[in-house]
């Protein structure tokens, strides 16, 4: 599959298809959006909100989520809104997400199924690798999200004149409903 990604990227950049595609480092809209990884949003989200190349910042993780005040997410906010001139944050969560359905028990088995030794995640323990909290889905999306959010509203390097909101994003139909 690389390859034929390779493949495409050499006549893609053959052909001049990348022109359409150039935008400024600074988004237009002002605006960094924090969501989940699931192929479903690729398209959908950007779609659904009439939003194009430069428009906005975007960032994705497993779950839209932001697992505690050092999380790497926070640090993308923070570049976003101190040099490339971010005023306002949206946390867009999903409908029928797959980390919801997460836990530290099941990642324990899988890591195991790969190879992984127990040793090994002891190691990450020991070496301050909160697994458990680390590892942890959540019950709703709605509820991740006001989480979410509040980390941010609450985290003492995130200027007070930033605007922060949460969402939930249905993903068959790319309804955003606000939850905070």
């Amino acid at each position: 599959m690389i390859d034929e990604m390779i493949k495409y990227n050499e006549e893609f950049v053959r052909d001049g298809s990348y022109r359409r595609y150039a935008a400024d480092k600074y988004p237009r809209k002002k605006l960094a959006i924090l969501s989940c990884m699931d192929t479903r949003l690729v398209e959908l989200l950007p779609a659904a909100l009439g939003i194009k190349n430069g428009d906005v910042k975007m960032i994705k993780n497993a779950g839209g989520m932001i697992t505690d005040p050092l999380d790497t997410s926070i640090r993308s906010l923070l570049i976003a809104i101190l040099e490339l001139k971010v005023t306002q944050v949206m946390v867009i969560a999903h409908t029928c997400c797959g980390v919801s359905g997460i836990t530290p028990d099941r990642i324990r088995i899988h890591l195991k199924e790969h190879g992984i030794t127990e040793e090994a995640i002891l190691q990450m323990e020991q070496s301050g690798l909160d697994f458990n909290r680390w590892f942890q889905g959540f019950e709703t999306p709605g509820e991740e999200v006001k989480r979410s959010v509040s980390i941010l509203k609450n985290h003492p390097l995130i200027p007070s004149d930033i605007t922060i909101t949460g969402f939930v994003m249905d993903v068959e139909t790319g309804l955003l409903e606000p939850v905070c």
